[in-house]
Order: C-alpha cells, then structure tokens, then sequence
C-alpha cells in the first residue's frame, strides 16, 4: 500500500457496523485500576492515553520502512520532544554534536542548561557533513536537515554511517521534511525527532511533537522521560493532531509544488540577491536532498537587499501572511533576522509556501517586489 493511502486512512476506526469512522478524544486522568496495575492498559493520564495511543500508532507507520518498524512517543511540543532525546541520552561528562545553524532554541537549550550542567558541546555547519570531524568519544550526533531557516542540507546515510563507527547515537530533527517527506530511520538514525505543529499537522492551531525510533531500549528511556518530567500532549491536541494527518499527503504535495514554482521565480528577480531551497539544481546541496528526500519541503529563504527592502516586501504583499513558524495551509513569510540568533542578512526571508493557488501567489509576489525597486 502506498504512503498516501496509509496516511489518509490511519485515524479509521475497525468497521463495525454502526460506529463511527473516527474516535473521539478520550479525556480522562485516572483509568479504573483495580488490582495489579500492570494488567490494565491505562492507569493515568500522565502516562498514556488513548487518544495518544491512535496518534502514535499513525506517525509511527509513517516513520517505518521496508525491514523495520518505528515506535513513536508523542509530546506537548517540538521542543518537549528535543529535550527529551537530550535529558534521556546525555549526561554530565558526554559530549554532543550539534549544527552550528540548527534551530535557535535548540541551540540554545543546548547551551544555556545542557552545557551549563556538564555537558560537552561541540558544533559545527550542517552543509558538507562538517559535523563528521567532531565525532571522537561523542555520545549523540544532533542533525538538521534541511537546516532552518538557512536551508543547508547534510547526508544522513553517510554521518549515521560515520557516527556508527564512533559508536555515536545520531538524532535528526526532521521537522521540515516531516516522515512522509524523508524518512531518518531509514538511512541509519536512532532518533527522528519534529514538530509536528507544522507541516505534519498543517493547521497552525495546535503545538505538538514527536520522537520515533526503532530502538525499544531507547524508546523506554524516552518514554520514562516523558512521564517523569510530564511533558504531554493533551488528548484534544492528539485528536485534532489525528484528524490532520489525514491530509498530510495532499497538503504537503501542494505546498511542496508550490514551494518549487516560487523558488524558480524568485531566481528571476533582480531584487533578490539569493534564492535557498534544496528543490533548485543550484543549490549546494540539491544531490544530496534528491536522494534522501521524497519532497523538498515547504520551506525556502531568499535575501533581499537589505532590511528596508525585506520589510516593504512583506508589507506590500497581500496573500503572504507576515507570521512565524511554517508549514500551514496558509503562505507565511518573515525577516527571519528579526529575531536574532541567526548568522543571515538584515534582509533575509524565511517563506513557507501553503496551499493557495500558485498563479495567485506569484502575481502578489511580482506586484510587492515591483514596488521595492
């Protein structure tokens, strides 16, 4: 069966006449437990429920690939689910690997406690593999791929390779791609970590995330995580979460097509200094991502001349709504400098492409950048 009809049809219910096609949330904290609680499927609601139970099951068929099978844990965000990978790997003494231009909070909760309570932290550029130079008595390799929001793209299969050697866990933040665009697992990674408020989800109204491996001793310590520091998903969040993968197939096709047609013409434009997205032959990294990924993503950045520049663009434009985060139905854009952290120019855009029609985006786009001229 094919990807596109696994995901649409996961959150179906068993066809038994009369019942409906799709559960609904379960909300409960306690479960009745009598006796021995290990007999019971759910006892509190800090531990399991339901409803994540149905979410977990549908990424991780997503996450798995021909040979294996993928175990997912679901968490209240992206970022719950990074630090969970962090809090249940590493400890004081271990060394961790991680892009020098990885998503600033990462970065940053890497530097700011991690590192603060013994951590070794040793960074550097995602694009070229530069990472595989640090690997020497590592504990976990951190990778980002297409990296946000500079779009740099490293071989998952070849530093998996190399840090298996190492004897290094490797880690993939693959929330740009999501699981139906680039399967971590796959090429060799213990851990495939997202948010799954963006693209996976595509709503922009619920915060989630994951973490998927194919490891059952490591999906315990991240599962024991979880429950110790209670960093859930809400069984709302789960369903609503449950109910929008269904159209992941049909979003991401769409905002993906349209993500290439806007990176085509924006090469086209004067005013554009620079174009970044894996899709074009120009980029750097454009082999590689052909032959890791299913779709290049929704996501692209490109330069303007400056500051001023950016700012009119994003002022001028009528469908582009001026918002951060990615991967919704609706297109996004923003001067990603904005809020620092970040190596870029003053003029730099981070756009995620939605689903709007594309003769409709790229007449606004034209319109805007005619008047920063």
């Amino acid at each position: 069966m094919r990807d596109s009809t696994k995901i649409i049809r996961s959150g179906l219910t068993p066809a038994v006449p009369g019942t409906p096609l799709h559960s609904g949330p379960v909300f409960a904290a306690p479960y009745h437990t009598p006796g021995d609680p290990a007999n019971a499927a759910y006892s509190y609601a800090r531990s399991h429920n339901p409803t994540w139970t149905e979410l977990e099951r549908a990424i991780a068929e997503m996450e798995s690939g021909p040979g294996y099978s993928a175990n997912t844990l679901v968490f209240a965000s992206g970022m719950a689910a990074t630090t969970a990978v962090f809090g249940a790997i590493l400890r004081p003494g271990d060394a961790v690997v991680l892009p020098s231009n990885a998503y600033f909070a990462a970065r940053v909760l890497a530097q700011e406690y991690f590192a603060k309570m013994g951590i070794e932290l040793r960074t550097a550029p995602t694009a070229r593999n530069a990472q595989a130079e640090l690997l020497g008595g590592a504990k976990l390799l951190w990778l980002e791929t297409p990296s946000n929001p500079t779009m740099e793209i490293c071989d998952i299969a070849a530093l998996c390779e190399a840090a298996r050697r190492e004897g290094v866990l490797v880690a993939v933040d693959n929330t740009t791609a999501t699981a139906l665009g680039q399967r971590p697992l796959a090429m060799g990674a213990d851990f495939s970590v997202a948010s799954d408020a963006k693209s996976m989800t595509g709503h922009s109204d619920i915060l989630l995330g994951h973490v998927a491996t194919r490891d059952l001793e490591l999906l315990t310590k991240i599962d024991q995580w979880r429950t110790l520091t209670g960093g859930i998903l809400g069984p709302m969040e789960a369903w609503l979460a449950l109910r929008s993968i269904a159209t992941l197939p049909l979003r991401l096709e769409r905002s993906c097509e349209n993500a290439q047609h806007i990176a085509e013409f924006l090469t086209t434009r004067k005013e554009v200094e620079s174009v970044l997205y894996p899709g074009l032959p120009t980029h750097p990294g454009h082999a590689i991502a052909a032959k890791q990924m299913q779709y290049f993503g929704a996501v692209l950045s490109f330069t303007l001349h400056d500051r001023l520049a950016a700012e009119k663009f994003l002022a001028n434009a009528k469908l582009l709504t001026e918002a951060t985060s990615f991967g919704g139905i609706t297109t996004t854009a923003e001067r990603r400098a904005r809020w620092g952290g970040d190596a870029i120019p003053e003029g730099f855009i981070r756009m995620s492409a939605g689903c709007e029609a594309i003769e409709d985006l790229l007449e606004d786009m034209a319109q805007s950048l005619d008047q920063i001229q």
